[in-house]
């Protein structure tokens, strides 16, 4: 045996002997037991009964997942917004009494690059003989409404507590540029309302440098945005991914592919056909711009939590208890909410607006 292995073995033995030496007591000390470095999750302490007899341990109820928030609101603020707030001063709005077109665009538009009114014809260019019995953009609203309340009573209350400005006189002579609306709307995705309007207001900065003044700033135009690249989107906040959406979709008006007269003339089903191909414009996204963008009539979004949330609501269920099935939230199925958004057509646009509202206001008092 080697020197030095024979020293490590007496050193052992040593103090063996040291650990089991008496005390000057004579007890022997208790062996010191071995402390674990990972930390003891205390044990449920059973809380007493009253009866005497033991008691499961209380468990800690998980914490019910809150809904997905829909992002109606910002969304539409800014897909919505007119051509002249803010954007660029203009000194020659539409008339106000144009042609209503049930099912078309009753927005007024402009080009984005040239800034050329396109909208439906002035009443006062229409034929005597025909003015009978038209719809127009000052009667729209007041006969939307006199339609709704006669399908369903219960909807006079919210119509008088929220008038729907965008199918409004005044909100149909606001000027929509397609183009700043779509970006608008992919800017506000899945952010809050006040993130987008910053994300926004860098974005259109921008393209106005030379312009200290924000008030001053202007909305760029497709081939504006076209010349610029992904790098420098990115610097007003955008994602790789919406920078990129928004370059995609400069390059789609740049072409012509997409166009203000395209829009305004195409049907509800070309619409959503042609803009759904573009990426980062969803379903969802391109119903928005159709009812608060185009501003057709009967656009009717069975995705929408809120719209789903304001149906189930007035009929009378109980929107607290949510459902969820497979992962997705529903308050209603969407077969529920077509077959009773069907009567309301041919403004199913002004329905779903109020449903929006409807948890505002107490409809108690009509239920029968």
């Amino acid at each position: 045996m080697s020197p030095r292995r024979s020293a490590r073995i007496s050193s052992a033995i040593k103090d063996e002997k040291e650990d089991t030496k008496p005390t000057t007591n004579g007890a022997t000390p208790p062996k010191v037991a071995n402390i674990s470095k990972k930390r003891k999750v205390a044990p449920e302490i059973a809380e007493p009964s009253t009866n005497g007899s033991p008691s499961t341990p209380k468990r800690k109820k998980a914490s019910k997942p809150l809904p997905p928030i829909t992002p109606t609101p910002s969304a539409i603020s800014l897909m919505s917004m007119p051509y002249s707030s803010g954007d660029i001063n203009d000194s020659t709005p539409p008339p106000i009494n144009r042609l209503a077109i049930p099912n078309g665009t009753n927005a007024a538009l402009v080009t984005p690059e040239t800034h050329r009114l396109v909208a439906s014809k002035p009443v006062d260019q229409v034929s005597p003989s025909k003015k009978a019995g038209i719809k127009t953009t000052s009667n729209l609203l007041d006969e939307a409404h006199a339609h709704l309340i006669k399908v369903d009573p219960k909807l006079k209350p919210i119509i008088e507590k929220h008038r729907c400005h965008v199918f409004s006189p005044e909100g149909l002579a606001e000027e929509i540029d397609p183009f700043r609306s779509l970006a608008s709307g992919i800017i506000s995705q899945q952010v809050s309302g006040a993130a987008a309007k910053s994300i926004k207001a860098k974005f259109v900065a921008l393209f106005n440098a030379d312009k200290p003044d924000a008030a001053l700033h202007i909305f760029p135009t497709p081939s504006q945005v076209c010349g610029s690249s992904i790098e420098v989107l990115r610097t007003a906040g955008l994602s790789q991914r919406k920078a990129e959406y928004i370059l995609g979709l400069a390059e789609k008006f740049h072409s012509k592919e997409l166009t203000t007269e395209i829009l305004f003339n195409a049907s509800y089903e070309e619409v959503l056909e042609s803009l759904i191909k573009v990426r980062g414009l969803g379903k969802w996204s391109v119903e928005m711009f159709a009812c608060f963008g185009l501003k057709r009539l009967d656009v009717f979004s069975t995705g929408d939590l809120g719209v789903q949330r304001g149906m189930a609501a007035f009929i009378g269920k109980d929107v607290s208890k949510l459902k969820g099935k497979g992962g997705k939230w529903k308050y209603m199925s969407e077969k529920e909410m077509e077959e009773m958004a069907e009567k309301f057509k041919p403004y199913r646009s002004i329905f779903m607006w109020l449903m929006w509202r409807v948890e505002e206001v107490d409809i108690s008092t009509l239920e029968g």
